[in-house]
């Protein structure tokens, strides 16, 4: 956890007290409401234009895609299909889904939300990736494991919670596939560490403004 480069030059704590939008990091959580709703991963959508009351997301660089498998939408992260199927499945389960995973930040419920417009903190979205690399269950992230006095007795031991399952197995398989999927043959082949298999998402805003991968191994 690196909350800035020097202490002494800003006490402000990047890794949990930023807020930022996520972009398309926060993609993964439509994509789950989706495997939830019964969409495959591998079932088609048309990449189309969308007038959402007169929201019109376009695609990074007005690229074109055509017909896709889901898969492959989330790979090469576009927006139009992620923002209609944000709506195929209601922006109520999409947010359902992040605050399962430990989003706990306001998410407005907008269209515009499936391209990660709601900020949210590092801690807080790593956190919630954590239950992805986790098989399902809920990770709830801790800094302090135990506080003992100068001669050895405990002040403080954590607890373990129990574990609790946030997401059905078969989504998750789904969901660790498409993450894959995103490094293999997407948006995230930078963090590529072949033959090291790993997932996860890449996120851009307001030209690279805010730019974010989130993944694990």
């Amino acid at each position: 956890l690196i909350g800035g480069i020097d202490y002494d030059t800003s006490v402000f704590n990047r890794a949990i007290q930023a807020r930022r939008q996520p972009g398309s990091s926060f993609k993964p959580f439509v994509y789950l409401a989706a495997l939830e709703a019964g969409i495959s991963p591998w079932d088609e959508r048309d990449d189309e234009p969308v007038d959402i009351n007169g929201y019109q997301p376009t695609n990074f660089g007005n690229n074109q895609y055509g017909t896709l498998t889901l898969a492959d939408a989330l790979a090469h992260s576009v927006n139009t299909i992620t923002v209609n199927l944000g709506q195929e499945v209601g922006i109520d389960k999409v947010i359902g889904a992040a605050r399962r995973l430990g989003i706990t930040s306001p998410l407005t419920p907008t269209p515009s939300l499936a391209l990660g417009t709601s900020e949210v903190t590092p801690l807080e979205l790593t956190g919630a990736y954590a239950a992805f690399a986790d098989g399902g269950y809920r990770v709830t992230p801790y800094f302090v494991t135990e506080v003992d006095q100068a001669d050895g007795k405990p002040l403080y031991r954590r607890q373990a919670p129990a574990p609790q399952r946030v997401i059905e197995l078969q989504a998750e398989r789904d969901m660790l596939a498409m993450m894959w999927n995103v490094i293999a043959t997407g948006t995230g082949g930078g963090a590529s560490l072949a033959p090291r298999e790993a997932a996860g998402k890449t996120g851009t805003t307001q030209n690279s403004q805010d730019a974010w991968f989130v993944g694990f191994t």
